[in-house]
């Protein structure tokens, strides 16, 4: 099945689990946890973590009334658990997409 899909079955049926970090930073960003699902059900995956512990991960970027958005999310064979969410530096991303070369 294709993570895209995946996703949206997770968040359909509700199994999204929000870190505790995550939830600070949307705090301090002023994201909404309807901002945060749209980020992830309307982004776009930019990279993919298959190795991370205890579950593969994938950063999403989205965008909340043309602000962009990158959050990590682990998909988990039952649910998505939300990492980190934060509006990526324009220095270090090419149209947010792309990791600029490290100097």
């Amino acid at each position: 099945m294709k993570q895209s899909n995946r996703i949206a079955e997770l968040i359909e049926s509700g199994e999204i689990l929000v870190s505790h970090h995550a939830r600070v930073r949307m705090f301090e960003r002023n994201i909404s946890t309807d901002d945060l699902i749209t980020i992830i059900s309307s982004g776009e995956i930019i990279e993919e973590y298959p190795n991370d512990e205890p579950c593969p991960s994938v950063l999403i970027m989205g965008f909340i009334d043309a602000v962009a958005y990158h959050t990590v999310i682990a998909l988990c064979r039952d649910h998505i658990r939300v990492i980190t969410v934060y509006i990526p530096e324009e220095d270090k991303w090419i149209e947010y997409r792309r990791r600029r070369n490290e100097p």
